[in-house]
């Protein structure tokens, strides 16, 4: 029995280790791309590096041939001249020479080497590095979609997006509702007002009218076209 708690209890611990490492899948993936930038750069200095010495070794190896091809001249010019003993200490100098010429030749044989697995190495890293900041993007999208999806506790984002189109709607239904209600109550006290009867007894003839009618106006424009003709025969 304690044997299997013990193994419960590890299974429990494993489970949630590997939740928390899905839930913080985007921020581990984030440090690594940025480790790997960082030995991506340090690769990149490593080759400048190598690139840099093998230059400087050509230059070296340049100026070690011109001066061996020099001393060469100069000694078989000794020779000629029967200066054996110049001849002779500019033989040992010249060997010298050949000996660093031979070293700076190995030196940049091994830098060469160096530099063609460096290059490879970067741009390769370079190459998977860009495809992992691309396919970052891609899962930073998903994630996003999917906290847009799923909400914090669990529940489904878009049961926030039902409730808060019911609220809207019962918030829209109640300000139709008191509108209709204001517009009936103005009714109401229109149709049972002194105005709205005054009006009703008017229009069927009952007493003088309070609002000039068409008939009336062409009335008035009749007498007024008629009075100027009717001033002079007074």
């Amino acid at each position: 029995m304690l044997k299997t708690f013990f193994t419960l209890f590890r299974g429990s611990i494993a489970g949630a280790e590997e939740e928390l490492v899905d839930r913080s899948a985007l921020l581990i993936l984030d440090q690594q791309i940025r480790d790997s930038a960082a030995a991506i750069e340090r690769g990149k200095r490593a080759l400048a590096l190598a690139i840099a010495r093998d230059e400087a070794e050509g230059k070296r190896l340049d100026a070690t041939l011109s001066r061996i091809a020099d001393l060469e001249e100069r000694t078989a010019a000794a020779l000629a001249a029967g200066r054996e003993d110049l001849a002779g200490e500019a033989a040992e100098t010249i060997a010298t020479l050949e000996a660093d010429r031979d070293a700076i030749r190995e030196a940049r044989a091994t830098f060469g080497v160096e530099i063609s697995r460096l290059r490879g190495s970067v741009a390769n890293a370079t190459r998977r590095l860009t495809d992992l900041e691309r396919g970052r993007r891609i899962a930073q999208a998903a994630e996003a979609v999917r906290r847009l999806r799923v909400g914090p506790a669990g529940h489904a984002g878009s049961a926030d997006l039902a409730d808060a189109e019911a609220t809207l709607r019962r918030l829209r239904e109640r300000q139709a509702e008191e509108a209709a209600a204001d517009a009936a109550l103005r009714s109401l006290d229109q149709e049972g007002g002194p105005v709205t009867v005054a009006q009703k007894l008017e229009a069927a003839g009952f007493g003088k009218r309070t609002r000039p009618t068409a008939a009336d106006v062409l009335e008035r424009l009749r007498r007024r076209a008629a009075a100027p003709a009717a001033a002079p025969s007074a």
